[in-house]
């Protein structure tokens, strides 16, 4: 294999595992397999055109042309020329990808779906990390700035990760760039040919050939190696170092799915994504708190915004103009005179750990009262922080109406106005059959939209078999809507745009609510709302009422008094208060029946008086065989950067630890053995090895440059003439003291060098590098063994004892 192929492979291998930092950030993980096989189709372009050979300009020209058919061909292919050719048409698709994607970022949490737009841009973004990297490494033959796009991927993905990206991701980043740095230093060191120094190849290949006067490596090894550390630290300490990002997939610790040290439990634009997130919390962690004047607070839903786009993939919020707030909202569309209203009070506290670009409102509101930079969206009677402002420790004051319709009023309401009515019935054509079949066959009997929605609401909520469970697969396209109505499980995400279809298929408007339910009464009055009262829940229009709030999800939220049969006709309802044959004895059962799912009785939603399951802990052996397990992974991850040390310990020991032999061989490998070890030394006290000078030189050069004289000089030469004597004379003579002449000069450097050279000549020796180079060794032993050809060693230099030809 060419050098230049092996660091083709070497370089589509680092991007691929730099690439594989995104792989937390979209669901699912397909992508990376498409990006895989089309980056492979671009390396192999550019290794082609090398081998031609074409001009460098004209090998990046036709990789990016190339790069940009692929692009095509994957995403664009029904709008391009014989479908390959990029023309006008598929560049503008290319483009409203792009642009829709970029949408789709800042509307998603993590892990987001895997749109077209999305994938465009993963895939495309790989490519040109790619190509820039076998341009830089391949091409121009310079891996060490290679390191740069490299990081690029990977800063980006930790920095839009929940948290950062994990360790793994970072140790296979790191992997894959310190695997083409020694591809590219291979590949430089096989081009100088065979060369003989005073140390095997494995002491300082990547160093030999540039050496300046002053002895030390330069550029670009030396350079190499320096720019590898420094971009190693810097993807470490970037992640760490962005500031948290709010809204949609560039949440950070604010905004986002909930999970880690953030406070954040609704994405800004759309919260559906992270909404499943904050349901699966361990801990109800409160993000604000209220009180209020209203007669029956449990009622009173705190609304964030509302989704009124079906596209088919996905309900989303219509891009409306936004304005200032004013001194009092308006009245409420469709809301006539008849309809008994009430205002009320809600002095409502935001959690500092709460950043929400929509403020949480009671819907309808009629006057807020908030500090800060905040417009105000007509359409969904919604606030929306500008130029940065979020609810992050917002204190505010809201009134609101508490609209009380009859039954009869909703029932005999007039039909919407046009362009109400086309605007919020309109389903994608993607639509299963099923949804508008399964409607028509809930609603038979019904006379009005009235009761149309009443039977829907009915059947999700009791009568259609469904079950409430947060663990299934979140969604809101149509494929999720269908296998929502096959398999019968879901959360509130799965009710709402579920009846929210159904109804627009009977021409009746409806839209998704976003936000959370009231919460839990606390002892001084006021109500919390934790992660998991997040919440959505369908809005229905009635002319004459307006948007109309119903609740399809089971064990979730109330009932609309003017939903349920029980309900008076005319005045608000009073559920707060007990009715007549509840008893109000306290009983020895629990009130909640067996039946309540798990994933219920987790979540709290079965009932206070649900009895306590016991949970055994285990005893006392399976504490201490736990602080055992994390104590051993503890000490072991903290190992890991003494590896290094802990070799070169042994490996001093070992060679200087030889006892005397009797044949030749002994005496041979023992002098060997302590001339490594000075050679290692010194390379740990910042000498590499040059591996074109005799060991005599060699040592002098040893001398000049570590500073040594005295003793430790004399025993530098003493081992340096040793040492060719083992190689060259006829008979070679048995040589004493070399164990102690090895660590006069390990002295003498350790004088010489500083406090700083002293400690990374201890903690991370250079001449570590070897044990890399052996697993290199050993596989390319066994490459050849498996070729069926004896194994000779190719490298530049291996000490051995010339044969008499050769001396």
């Amino acid at each position: 294999m060419s050098g230049r192929t092996r660091l083709a492979l070497c370089a589509f291998a680092a991007t691929m595992m730099s690439a594989g930092a995104l792989l937390p950030l979209v669901e699912p993980s397909k992508w990376i397999l498409q990006a895989a096989f089309l980056l492979a189709i671009q390396g192999g372009v550019g290794a082609l055109a090398r081998r031609v050979p074409l001009a460098r300009t004209l090998t990046v020209s036709l990789q990016l042309l190339v790069t940009l058919l692929l692009l095509t061909v994957a995403f664009a292919r029904e709008h391009a020329l014989f479908g390959v050719l990029p023309g006008p048409q598929a560049v503008q698709r290319l483009a409203e990808l792009l642009t829709s994607g970029a949408d789709d970022v800042n509307r998603y949490d993590t892990p987001a779906p895997a749109t077209d737009g999305i994938q465009l841009m993963l895939i495309g973004g790989v490519l040109l990390i790619g190509l820039a990297v076998d341009v830089l490494a391949v091409t121009f033959r310079t891996a060490a700035p290679a390191g740069l796009p490299l990081l690029a991927l990977y800063s980006v993905a930790a920095g839009l990760s929940d948290g950062g990206a994990g360790w793994l991701w970072f140790l296979l980043a790191a992997c894959g760039y310190l695997l083409l740095l020694l591809a590219e230093g291979r590949d430089r060191l096989s081009r100088w040919g065979r060369v003989f120094g005073g140390a095997s190849r494995s002491s300082g290949g990547l160093a030999s050939g540039f050496e300046g006067p002053s002895g030390h490596a330069l550029a670009p090894v030396r350079t190499g190696r320096r720019i590898g550390a420094v971009a190693l630290g810097i993807a470490l300490v970037v992640p760490a170092a962005l500031p948290a990002l709010e809204g949609g997939l560039l949440s950070g610790t604010g905004g986002g799915s909930g999970r880690g040290g953030g406070g954040g439990t609704i994405s800004a634009v759309n919260p559906l994504v992270s909404l499943q997130n904050n349901l699966n919390q361990p801990e109800n962690r409160e993000v604000m708190s209220f009180r209020t004047n209203a007669t029956n607070p449990q009622d009173m839903y705190l609304r964030i915004l509302a989704l009124d786009q079906f596209n088919g993939s996905e309900w989303r919020p219509s891009t409306r103009r936004l304005k200032d707030v004013p001194d009092r909202l308006p009245q409420p569309a469709g809301l006539s005179a008849d309809v008994s209203v009430t205002e009320i009070r809600t002095n409502i506290s935001a959690s500092p750990s709460y950043q929400q670009t929509y403020l949480p409102l009671p819907y309808p509101a009629s006057e807020v009262d908030v500090e800060g930079r905040w417009r105000f969206e007509p359409e969904g009677r919604t606030l929306v922080g500008d130029d940065g402002q979020t609810t992050r420790g917002a204190r505010y004051e809201v009134s609101s109406l508490v609209v009380e319709p009859t039954s009869g009023q909703l029932a005999d309401a007039m039909a919407p106005r046009s362009d109400l009515a086309r605007e919020y019935t309109r389903v994608p054509d993607s639509l299963p059959g099923v949804v508008p079949e399964t409607a028509e066959k809930v609603t038979e009997g019904a006379t009005n939209d009235y009761e149309r929605a009443v039977k829907l609401q009915d059947w999700f909520a009791s009568e259609g078999g469904f079950r409430y469970d947060t663990t299934v697969t979140s969604g809101t396209g149509t494929a999720a809507i269908e296998r929502f109505l096959r398999d019968k499980e879901g959360f509130c995400v799965h009710f709402s745009f579920t009846m929210a279809a159904m109804a627009r298929t009977l021409g009746i408007p409806a839209r998704v609510a976003v936000g959370f339910t009231p919460g839990t009464v606390q002892a001084d009055g006021s109500l919390s709302v934790g992660l998991r009262d997040a919440h959505a829940w369908p809005e229905l229009y009635f002319e004459g009422v307006g948007w109309t709030r119903f609740e399809p999800t089971p064990s979730r939220g109330t009932t609309p008094s003017y939903t349920r049969p029980e309900a008076p006709s005319e005045g608000p309802s009073s559920p707060a208060q007990p009715s007549e044959g509840t008893s109000v004895a306290p009983t020895a059962a629990p009130s909640v029946s067996e039946s309540c799912p798990e994933q219920m009785r987790r979540q709290g939603e079965c009932g206070a008086s649900a009895a306590p399951v016991p949970v055994d802990s285990g005893g006392p052996w399976t504490t201490v065989r736990t602080v055992l397990l994390v104590g051993l992974g503890a000490l072991a991850v903290l190992s890991l950067p003494l590896l290094p040390m802990f070799w070169r310990l042994r490996a001093r020991s070992r060679r200087l630890g030889h006892s005397g032999g009797r044949t030749p061989a002994d005496a041979t490998a023992r002098v060997l053995a302590a001339w490594r070890e000075i050679t290692d030394t010194a390379w740990d006290h910042g000498i590499p090895p040059d591996e074109s000078q005799t060991p005599r030189k060699a040592a002098a050069r040893v001398v000049r440059l570590g500073e040594l004289d005295g003793a430790a000089a004399a025993a530098a030469h003493r081992v340096a003439g040793a040492v060719e004597q083992v190689l060259y004379a006829p008979e070679p003579r048995a040589a004493t003291g070399l164990s102690e002449d090895a660590l006069a000069v390990r002295a003498g450097l350790r004088a010489a060098t500083g406090r700083t050279g002293r400690l990374r000549a201890t903690i991370a020796p250079r001449s570590a590098v070897r044990v890399i180079w052996a697993i290199s060794e050993r596989r390319a032993a066994l490459t050849a063994r498996w070729a069926g050809r004896p194994f000779r060693d190719r490298l530049p230099f291996r000490l051995r004892r010339p044969s008499r030809q050769e001396g």
